[in-house]
């Protein structure tokens, strides 16, 4: 299941507490990022323990344009999580 970019930025825009994270690489994020937790994917499989108790929750991925995360959002469903959400057209987008 997918998010649009206009669908995140009205739920940020109403205060509302995502989890929300950037499977990017640190330098990427450091250049422009929308508040999200930094996961890099490559860190993603052994870092899962962070999201532990987030499994029936909705958990929303994203970064630059959407491939990486695509990738996210299935190791994450592998995995036992049953809500997770890509943002159509990542950061990319999202700065439009």
């Amino acid at each position: 299941m997918d998010i649009t970019v206009q669908e995140l930025k009205e739920r940020l825009e109403n205060g509302e507490k995502l989890n929300l994270f950037d499977v990017r690489e640190p330098n990427e994020y450091e250049q422009d990022n929308i508040g999200a937790t930094l996961i890099p994917l490559g860190e993603l499989p052994f870092r899962m323990d962070e999201l532990d108790g987030l499994q029936d929750e909705e958990v929303i991925v994203h970064c630059r344009s959407g491939a990486r995360s695509a990738r996210a959002q299935q190791l994450l469903e592998e995995n036992g999580f049953t809500n997770v959400r890509n943002l159509v057209g990542g950061i990319l987008e999202y700065r439009k």
